[in-house]
């Protein structure tokens, strides 16, 4: 049997072995012959603990992506011998550790005194300290999705970016949360969606990988994105005011990347998205924000509803993190400024 594709065997007692990818690895679950997606869906919850408000099933080629509660849930499992599943969903025990390392950041923590940082003279400090507080104060990727670890990597060198940097300390943007956007949820026959921005900067996500999740757009595009979606914090349609701002950003981030030159690649003076792809269908506010989630209804959760679906973050959360990496930033900033103060002659 070939690990690397999904196929149906039917054994001498009738049943059937369906062959599914989680987490990069394949994983083979016995059923009826007459099993269902439906049977699927119970059975992922059962034998690998993700239950159905989790699971998302990419199926290839044709049927796309499915999750509960199915269009249709009577589909056989029968018609799944030629086509590739890959199942994407974090386990019960994956989200609790996740809410769980929420909790902690969320929690009040006491603090001392900030001590005023000693001044020196071959450092600007004010822009070390400019830097710790307009930036990305949290990271996420999406822990579903195969290689997280890459994808962290990713999103720190856009924080990192000398331009990105730079454009962040004039404007004063501080952002809580930078994360990573599913594609899935954001693909349609029409367009791709590049880039989404929730109440002003609180939530950033950006379009990483690929259609296919094997591999990462251009880092150009996605920086130039991200200029988009950061004119979001102070604009919301899209009019000229915002595309002013916007390309204003782009020209800023260029001019003060110095790894770059000063110089756009293909010496073009801005990204523009395909047909195929929009940034974003301007900035949003209200809610909840999802990880993981899609765009307008799945990644506003009404607050109103009630219940917030497992492993979202709550706006005290986003902000409870934000601080706390705030003051972190801080203290490195003004340990740095003590340190290169006690080595001058």
């Amino acid at each position: 049997m070939a690990s690397d594709s999904n196929h149906a065997l039917a054994s001498s007692t009738g049943s059937l072995h369906l062959t599914l990818t989680h987490h990069g690895r394949p994983i083979t679950l016995a059923f009826s012959d007459d099993a269902t997606l439906a049977d699927l869906s119970e059975k992922v919850s059962t034998d690998l603990s993700v239950p159905p408000s989790n699971q998302k099933f990419l199926i290839t080629p044709k049927l796309g992506l499915q999750k509960p509660p199915f269009k249709d849930p009577t589909i056989p499992l029968v018609n799944l011998v030629s086509k590739k599943v890959n199942l994407m969903g974090s386990t019960t025990e994956e989200v609790s550790s996740l809410n769980a390392s929420i909790s902690a950041a969320a929690a009040p923590r006491r603090q001392g005194p900030i001590k005023a940082a000693t001044p020196a003279r071959t450092r600007d400090h004010r822009r070390i300290q400019e830097e710790a507080q307009y930036t990305f104060h949290t990271l996420r990727p999406l822990p579903y999705l195969p290689n997280p670890e890459r994808s962290l990597r990713f999103l720190e060198r856009l924080r990192d970016d000398a331009g990105i940097k730079a454009a962040m300390r004039t404007h004063k943007f501080s952002v809580p949360l930078l994360t990573e956007m599913d594609p899935a949820m954001h693909t349609t026959q029409e367009s791709r969606t590049l880039g989404l921005n929730r109440n002003q900067g609180e939530v950033i996500e950006l379009r990483l990988r690929t259609d296919a999740y094997d591999g990462y757009r251009d880092y150009k595009t996605i920086r130039n994105t991200l200029c988009h979606e950061l004119a979001h914090n102070v604009w919301g349609p899209h009019d000229r005011t915002f595309w002013n701002l916007c390309h204003q950003i782009e020209k800023e981030v260029d001019r003060d990347d110095w790894r770059a030159g000063g110089r756009s690649v293909g010496n073009q003076e801005y990204y523009e998205p395909s047909e195929e792809e929009v940034y974003d269908h301007g900035g949003w506010t209200g809610g909840e924000f999802v990880l993981g989630g899609g765009g307008g209804g799945e990644t506003v959760v009404s607050s109103a509803g009630g219940s917030v679906s497992a492993g979202s973050l709550s706006r005290r959360e986003i902000l409870a993190k934000a601080a706390e990496e705030r003051m972190k930033r801080t203290r490195q900033a003004e340990g740095e400024s003590k340190d290169s103060g006690s080595g001058q002659a």
